[in-house]
């Protein structure tokens, strides 16, 4: 029983040292391990929530730890990774160069207001700070697997990587009601829009592959829209 109690935690945990470990390789200028590194706690996130549901070892310790640990590898992390994109490719004041660091800060935001928000016990208000890592975090695997695209050009823009850090940051705190991607049963009539999004994202996977994750959080804010739209006119 002891082992099935620490089990979420232990997870949550692998989730916090593959932030830290993420961000010692951004500093290095490793930006596609950071990246791989925010994929990897991403699984680990999923996996802790999915583990505690499943034995039952749920606390408040784990929802606190869990918080702590998305601020690093899903707030940090992301802020560190956008930062040298821009030290790197842009020669611009230094003030400048600091704006990718209001990302950690409003990711903590987006957190605080997310353990103390009862709308959000089964959607979320504003871009979950997952789902804003892995779009910061594609950016540099886009320039290094693909360059058939051409979309480097872009990405290593710094005006691109400041306008990046501005919007998501203030998609983290807005106040646009987003489905969670959670089933409480399989039918098509309750989870109709968590389908079409998980079909339309895998058609983009295929087709573009690493390039298709920013299109996928757009997507993901839009049917969120559409949907909301949808159940107003119903009820």
């Amino acid at each position: 029983m002891t082992i099935k109690k620490h089990l979420p935690n232990f997870i949550t945990c692998l989730n916090l040292l593959s932030g830290c470990i993420g961000i010692t390789e951004a500093f290095k200028g490793n930006l596609v391990n950071a990246a791989l590194l925010i994929i990897a706690g991403a699984i680990f996130d999923f996996f802790d929530g999915f583990i505690a549901r499943l034995v039952k070892a749920s606390s408040p310790i784990g929802k606190d730890l869990d918080s702590l640990a998305d601020v690093i590898t899903f707030g940090l992390l992301p802020g560190v990774i956008l930062f040298n994109l821009l030290k790197i490719n842009g020669n611009i004041p230094l003030a400048i160069n600091y704006i990718p660091l209001i990302v950690p800060v409003f990711s903590a935001l987006r957190l605080a207001k997310f353990n103390n928000d009862p709308r959000q016990t089964g959607s979320f208000i504003g871009v979950p700070t997952p789902a804003n890592a892995l779009l910061i975090g594609s950016l540099p695997l886009i320039t290094e697997f693909n360059s058939d695209f051409n979309l480097n050009f872009i990405i290593n823009n710094p005006y691109f990587v400041i306008s990046v850090s501005v919007i998501m940051s203030l998609l983290l705190i807005s106040e646009i009601p987003l489905f969670a991607l959670k089933f409480k049963t399989f039918n098509w009539k309750d989870n109709q829009i968590i389908y079409i999004f998980l079909l339309i994202s895998l058609i983009l996977l295929l087709l573009i592959k690493v390039a298709a994750i920013p299109l996928i959080v757009i997507l993901y804010v839009i049917l969120s829209v559409i949907n909301n739209s949808i159940l107003k006119k119903t009820k």
